[in-house]
């Protein structure tokens, strides 16, 4: 597995790691575990994809939005511990805002999973979680947090 290449293939790039919006670190390790913060659609320091889905967010511009959160996942493992040391992701948590008949979350997800499986292959393959919230910060209409088994240090 080459990342790098994987993305260069799929015409994606790795955004400049956020830094915290509080009192946390953006990736915990505890033993052979990684806990990723909940990343955002934000592309270098640019805050993107804000509104309710189904509102002002279409299922499509969602899609891209959740592929951009998991970009930033990577992002983040790429400055705190390395491709190399990735044993695989093990679980994601993805969480949304929409208007009141907005339906397709499992639609917008996917844009995270595909994306973890095209950039690391086999070792992307995961489970996942979808929630519903009524507000994200800065108004995102989605967020991602993740969960990878590591190299022992």
């Amino acid at each position: 597995m080459n990342v790098f290449e994987n993305l260069t293939k799929h015409k994606l790039s790795l955004p400049e790691p956020s830094t915290p919006g509080g009192s946390y670190v953006s990736v915990n390790i505890r033993g052979n575990m990684a806990f990723v913060a909940i990343q955002f659609p934000i592309r270098n320091g640019n805050y993107l994809y804000q509104g309710r889905l189904g509102d002002e967010i279409s299922t499509e511009q969602a899609y891209k939005a959740m592929e951009l959160c998991a970009l930033n996942v990577l992002a983040q493992v790429n400055k705190k511990i390395g491709f190399d040391n990735i044993i695989g992701l093990n679980h994601f948590d993805a969480y949304f805002q929409s208007s009141e008949n907005w339906d397709d979350s499992p639609k917008v997800v996917d844009g995270a999973s595909d994306l973890f499986v095209k950039i690391l292959e086999d070792k992307g393959r995961h489970s996942r979680a979808i929630l519903g919230v009524h507000k994200l910060p800065r108004n995102f209409c989605v967020g991602l947090t993740a969960t990878f088994t590591i190299l022992n240090e």
